[in-house]
């Protein structure tokens, strides 16, 4: 009778720890939820304002691309898409029909070929410039570092205005060659795509080195050491080694560079003129003496669009780089 007895105790003590455990999880749960809630309660305030100072503008941008340009500026609230046909085609006076816009194509082609101009140009003088301070004495480092941010200090149209100097007619550079022998008359730089390169390579070239720093500086050098010793010269290193692992870096800054450079207002607008206008130069036209909001509505939304897709690219490329380890 004991045994029997004893057996049935034994069997309904596992069964009550595994409702204690039950229990336990779903108290869990239950305090996991209401961390969740308790997060986006807090979070309510800064997402508001995030919705309210980010997206709607936005939203506004895209509602006025489809509606109707008033006569002196505004909209008129009436649906339209002349807006989005007007960023690649015009219609003609007469019969009505659709060609070319040859300005606006070649404005939004200057924009594209400038910003990637300066990303490539900004890419081969940073990498040198990041691998030199990242392989300093430690002690060295910030020194260096601190020199590249040092035109952060400045505004960015004090920095613009500089180069301007630099580059007019009458300008430091036409004076030094002139007193050289080299020239005889001043070359024409500005007011040129010359021009606005320089400078968005000056102004972006910080924003490049940055990013490369921190991911050679986590190079581990011993990769170097093994290359050379299965004699691999220093093309093969540079091609095989040191670029696949400071990939990241290279993208990060590539993103960094070629983002605002592609929207880029300033620069263009002191170094390029009235001539040499991009598309951050083209939208504030439409919206100024253009009096065409729409269709500076439907630039922006563009601009956006190009934007975005360069994002996607680099989160395409990091989230492949985390996936392999």
């Amino acid at each position: 009778m004991s045994g029997p007895a004893s057996g049935k105790t034994a069997s309904s003590k596992p069964a009550s720890g595994n409702q204690t455990s039950t229990g336990a999880s779903a108290a869990e749960q239950a305090l996991v939820k209401a961390s969740v809630r308790s997060g986006w309660l807090l979070s309510t305030p800064a997402l508001v304002l995030l919705a309210l100072a980010a997206v709607g503008p936005l939203l506004i941008m895209l509602v006025y691309s489809f509606l109707t340009p008033g006569e002196y500026g505004n909209v008129e609230w009436g649906f339209s898409t002349d807006a989005w046909t007007g960023i690649l085609f015009t219609r003609d006076v007469f019969d009505d029909t659709l060609r070319l816009e040859d300005a606006h194509l070649s404005i939004l082609w200057r924009s594209v070929k400038l910003s990637l101009m300066t990303t490539a140009f900004t890419f081969a003088v940073g990498f040198p410039t990041a691998w030199f301070i990242a392989t300093r004495p430690q002690r060295q480092r910030g020194l260096w570092l601190f020199l590249i941010t040092i035109p952060f200090w400045t505004n960015l149209l004090i920095r613009t205005l500089a180069i301007n100097e630099i580059l007019r007619t009458e300008g430091l550079l036409n004076n030094i060659l002139i007193g050289l022998g080299l020239i005889t008359e001043p070359i024409q730089i500005i007011y040129t795509d010359t021009a606005v390169f320089i400078g968005m390579t000056y102004v972006y070239l910080p924003l490049m080195v940055l990013p490369l720093f921190a991911a050679i500086d986590r190079f581990d050098m011993r990769l170097l050491e093994a290359g050379y010793d299965l004699y691999a010269t220093r093309l093969q290193v540079l091609r095989r080694i040191i670029l696949p692992v400071v990939k990241p870096g290279i993208i990060a800054g590539s993103i960094l560079v070629f983002v605002p450079a592609l929207g880029a207002y300033v620069t263009p607008r002191i170094l390029g003129g009235g001539k040499q206008m991009m598309i951050g130069n083209f939208i504030e036209l439409q919206f100024g003496q253009g009096r065409n909001w729409p269709l500076g509505a439907s630039l922006s939304v563009t601009l956006l669009v190009i934007v975005t897709a360069a994002l996607l690219v680099y989160v395409r490329f990091a989230n492949r780089e985390v996936t392999r380890g």
